[in-house]
């Protein structure tokens, strides 16, 4: 299975392994989770438990920074305000490995191999290429690993720790599904029967009371046990008599919200217990059937992508280029989309040729989905940014599908648990930083 789905996505640059992970794991070739000691004619700026973060390492995260900004054309706060942001997050980062390392996490040097192997593919490198461009950059390559390591550590502990903090209760799911069903035009539908006793226009008080009491006591039948069509017969003015007062099965919108609200706790067979006025007079109702409508319909889209993602040996323009020339070939006739999502794509369906599999909405990040929705079967994207990176996609299939009641809830439960990610994770890493020790360092004289 994929690991980008909705469930697991996340506003942050890093995913998770929900609501299943998010893409693919952010193996940023430059990855700066981990600080090396301080090289000649550097200096520590923090000591984070027992880590370090560095001055070359803050302005290496600041030019990169800057560059990307530059590229994209976006407006950065003044530079030492970015800086202290910048600091900031190197705190955050070294804290939760810290908290990583106390808990015992670990990740092993298959899964370290793995990643780096998917930084060299996004690349277009083999192992060899990839360590004589690192070291052309002047990075060593057992820096380089760890530092790969670290983030897959980190990752981890961020899905471990901050999904266990979140709570979804029943009645929040009764809620959001009530809100689904809504927006879907889904609702209960009801066959109702009435004995409708008028009352004319302009009717006196004493008038009133009379009708009053005549339809009182053909509810005190009905609800004696007298046969309804009896009662329709013999004492009712309102339409359908010959259907014996029944309505026919219609949905509630299409009912007036009094014969709703009288009927909507009534099971079939019942008689509502108390008479209903309305301006054409008094009404005796009885719910004689309901439908509800437990499934809920919706459209299913099966895509497929390419994700590359953007780091200091891939700039996101260069990227975007890349991705419009793969689209080209693949329209040329010159590849196949699956071929090239298994030799390049840096998420976690690469495997399966970037296959995503059946996908309900709401299931991708927003700027994924509003794009794959308005695409027609077999089209391919312009290549586009998203939050996890540049993806180029495609999609194979579209159905109508109805969930039965367990996958409702399973797709509301997920829904709400990616709502309430990001404030959980806030909360996290207040936390998480309020208990490391955080040692300010001045700048050399």
């Amino acid at each position: 299975m994929t690991c980008f789905l909705f469930f697991r996505r996340r506003a942050a640059c890093w995913a998770a392994a929900v609501l299943a992970g998010c893409l693919a794991l952010p193996l940023a070739a430059q990855a700066q989770a981990a600080a090396p000691p301080p090289t000649t004619g550097d200096y520590i700026v923090a000591v984070v438990d027992q880590e370090l973060v560095t001055h070359s390492e803050v302005q290496q995260r600041l030019a990169r920074v800057e560059q990307d900004a530059t590229r994209n054309g976006t407006r950065l706060p003044p530079r030492e305000q970015l800086r202290r942001q910048i600091i900031d997050a190197l705190i955050d980062e070294r804290a939760q490995l810290s908290h990583a390392k106390i808990v015992g996490l670990r990740v092993d040097e298959a899964e370290v191999d793995r990643a780096v192997a998917n930084v060299a593919a996004q690349n277009q490198l083999t192992l060899p290429q990839l360590r004589d461009r690192l070291r052309e950059q002047g990075i060593d390559f057992a820096r380089f690993r760890n530092n790969v390591r670290d983030e897959l550590l980190l990752t981890r502990l961020r899905e471990r720790e901050v999904q266990r903090r979140i709570k979804v209760t029943d009645a929040e799911i009764d809620a959001y599904l009530r809100e689904l069903r809504g927006n879907a035009g889904a609702q209960t539908e009801y066959d109702i029967a009435q004995v409708l006793i008028s009352v004319p226009e302009g009717a006196t008080p004493q008038q009133e009371a009379e009708r009053r009491a005549r339809a009182q006591e053909v509810l005190d039948k009905a609800r004696a046990g007298t046969p309804f069509e009896e009662l329709v017969r013999d004492h009712s003015e309102g339409p359908n008599r010959e259907q014996g007062g029944r309505l026919g099965m219609r949905p509630a919108d299409r009912l007036p919200d009094l014969f709703v609200q009288a009927v909507a706790d009534l099971k079939a067979g019942d008689v509502a217990p108390q008479l209903l006025r309305s301006g054409a007079g008094f009404h005796v109702l009885k719910l004689a059937d309901r439908k509800d409508r437990q499934g809920l319909a919706i459209t299913q889209t099966r895509a497929r992508h390419i994700l590359l993602r953007v780091s200091p040996q891939l700039s996101q323009q260069t990227a975007l280029r890349r991705l419009a020339d793969y689209k080209q070939r693949i329209e040329r006739g010159e590849a196949g989309f699956a071929q090239l999502a298994r030799e390049v794509s840096e998420d976690g369906s690469a495997p399966q040729g970037g296959d995503l599999g059946w996908a309900n909405p709401g299931q991708f990040v927003p700027e994924f989905e509003q794009v794959m929705n308005q695409l027609a079967v077999g089209k391919i994207s312009e290549p586009f940014v998203s939050r996890f990176g540049v993806h180029l996609v495609q999609v194979t299939e579209r159905r109508d599908s109805q969930l039965d009641a367990r996958q409702q809830r399973e797709l509301a439960t997920n829904a709400l648990r990616e709502r309430k990610f990001d404030q959980a994770y806030e909360e996290w890493a207040r936390e998480i930083r309020a208990q490391a020790y955080v040692e300010m360092r001045e700048p050399p004289q």
